[in-house]
C-alpha cells in the first residue's frame, strides 16, 4: 500500500511538472506554432511558383521561366534553373516567318437537330459553321500534327523605328505555328433558338464560359464554342499555346458583344443597355486576360473592299463610339467577308489611309486556295485566312485546291449530320 502512494504521488509530481513546464513557456509553444505554421505557407507560396514557372515553360516563354526561378529567394526554384536552360537550348527559330497559315472560324453548332433544320437559316449554317463535334476533332487533329496557336503580334512587330519587322518564334523543331481566329462572336438574334450558344459569361471563378439552352428549355453553362473549347483544350494540353496565346476574335456592333444588347443605337429602348454593356465588358477583361486579342469586323459587317468613303467613316465611327469601350482599342482589322480593299499589290488609297489613321497595323483577308499568304510593308502587316465551315469541307472533297489536309482530314472530321 505504501509502495502503491509512493508510486502515485510521483507520477502526481511528474504530471504537475509538465503542466509547470508548458504554463512556464508559453511563448515557446507559440513559436513552435508559428514556425510551423510559417513553413507551410512559404511551402504554399514555393508551390505557386512553381507552378507558374512551368506554365510559363509550357507556354516556351523559357526567358520569364528562367527569369522567375532565379529572383526567388527559394533554393529548390534556383534549382529549377538549370533544366530550364536545358529545355531552352533544345528550341530553334521557325524558319518561316512569313509562312504561317491562319483558320478562321464562325460559331459552333451545337444542336444540329435545330441548326439544320428545313428553315430558312440551315443552309447558311451547314455552309458557314462547324458542329462542335467537328471542331474537337479538328482540335486533336491540330495538337497531333504538331501545331501550336501564336498571336500576329509574336511573329511581327514594330521596331524601335516604328517599323514592322518579323521576329523570331523559338520552338521546338517538331513544332509549327498557327493563328486562330473566330468571326462574329455577338450571339445574333437571327441565331437564337437554333442549337448555338446564347452568350459568354464570367462564373464566379473568374472563368469565361458559354450559356446554352437546350431544345428541352433547360439552361447550360459550360464550354459550347470556339474560344471555350479552346481554353479548355490548353488547360489540359498548356503547349498547344505559345507564351499563352489564343486566337483573334472579330467583333462587329450592331448586335451587341457576346449575346449582351450592347448597341445604344440599335437597342436605344434597352432598360438594362448599361447592365449588358458592363457584362460584356467584363468579359471581353476576363478573355484578353486569358489570352485572347481583340480586332475590329466592323460596327455592321459591311462590305469594307467595296463600301464608298462616307459609309465606311461612319460604320467605323460606330465601331469606336459603341465597341471600342467594351473590347479596348485594338490595332487588328478583319474584313468582314473577306472583302479587301485591295487585291495582291501593297496597299495604297483613302481607305488604306483612313486605316492607319485609326490606328490600324494588322490586317486580314479570306483565301482558301493556299496554306499561307503574308505581306509585310514598314507600315502594316498583312495575312490571309483559311475559312474552316461547310464550304471549304465540300471544296475539299471535290479536290478543288485542297488546303485543310495538312491540318487534318476532313473525311474524319466531318459530322454525320451534315
Amino acid at each position: 500500500m505504501r509502495f502503491t502512494r509512493l508510486a502515485a504521488a510521483s507520477l502526481l509530481v511528474l504530471a504537475l511538472a509538465g503542466c509547470s513546464s508548458e504554463q512556464a513557456n508559453p511563448d515557446a509553444a507559440a513559436e513552435s506554432s508559428a514556425a510551423a505554421q510559417a513553413s507551410a505557407k512559404e511551402q504554399a507560396r514555393v508551390d505557386k511558383v512553381k507552378d507558374e514557372i512551368n506554365r510559363l515553360a509550357d507556354g516556351f516563354d523559357y526567358d520569364a521561366a528562367i527569369k522567375l526561378a532565379k529572383s526567388d529567394q527559394s533554393e529548390a526554384l534556383n534549382k529549377m534553373v538549370s533544366g530550364l536552360e536545358d529545355e531552352k537550348a533544345q528550341l530553334k527559330a521557325w524558319d518561316e516567318p512569313a509562312q504561317i497559315p491562319h483558320l478562321f472560324f464562325h460559331s459552333l453548332v451545337i444542336d444540329t437537330d435545330r441548326a439544320f433544320d428545313s428553315d430558312a437559316q440551315a443552309q447558311g449554317y451547314k455552309d458557314y459553321m462547324v458542329t462542335q463535334k467537328e471542331f474537337a476533332k479538328i482540335l486533336d487533329s491540330l495538337y497531333a500534327r504538331g501545331y501550336i496557336l501564336v498571336n500576329p503580334t509574336d511573329f511581327a512587330r514594330p521596331n524601335k523605328k516604328g517599323d514592322m519587322e518579323y521576329r523570331k518564334i523559338m520552338l521546338p523543331k517538331d513544332k509549327k505555328p498557327l493563328v486562330l481566329s473566330v468571326d462574329d462572336v455577338s450571339y445574333y438574334e437571327y441565331m437564337k433558338g437554333d442549337g448555338f450558344a446564347t452568350r459568354l459569361i464570367v462564373d464566379k471563378d473568374g472563368k469565361v464560359r458559354n450559356e446554352y439552352t437546350d431544345a428541352s428549355g433547360k439552361k447550360h453553362v459550360g464550354a459550347y464554342d470556339v474560344s471555350t473549347m479552346v481554353d479548355d483544350f490548353i488547360d489540359e494540353h498548356p503547349d498547344f499555346s505559345y507564351r499563352g496565346a489564343r486566337g483573334l476574335l472579330a467583333m462587329t456592333g450592331y448586335n451587341g458583344e457576346f449575346g449582351y444588347r450592347t448597341s445604344a443605337s440599335q437597342y436605344p429602348e434597352n432598360k438594362n443597355l448599361k447592365k449588358d454593356q458592363a457584362a460584356a465588358t467584363k468579359v471581353a477583361d476576363a478573355m484578353k486576360e486569358e489570352g485572347w486579342v481583340f480586332a475590329s469586323h466592323s460596327w455592321g459587317h459591311i462590305s469594307t473592299g467595296t463600301v464608298d468613303m462616307k459609309r465606311f467613316k461612319s460604320d467605323m465611327k460606330l465601331w469606336k463610339k459603341e465597341v471600342e469601350p467594351i473590347v479596348g482599342k485594338t490595332d487588328q482589322f478583319i474584313y468582314p467577308f473577306g472583302s479587301d480593299i485591295a487585291r495582291v499589290g501593297h496597299y495604297s488609297g483613302a481607305k488604306y489611309k483612313f486605316l492607319l489613321d485609326q490606328g490600324f497595323k494588322y490586317f486580314y483577308g479570306v483565301d482558301g486556295t493556299t496554306h499561307a499568304w503574308m505581306q509585310q510593308t514598314d507600315d502594316y502587316q498583312r495575312q490571309m485566312r483559311i475559312n474552316v465551315d461547310g464550304l471549304q469541307f465540300a471544296k475539299e472533297k471535290r479536290g478543288d485546291r485542297p488546303v485543310l489536309s495538312e491540318f487534318f482530314d476532313v473525311d474524319k472530321v466531318i459530322d454525320p449530320a451534315r
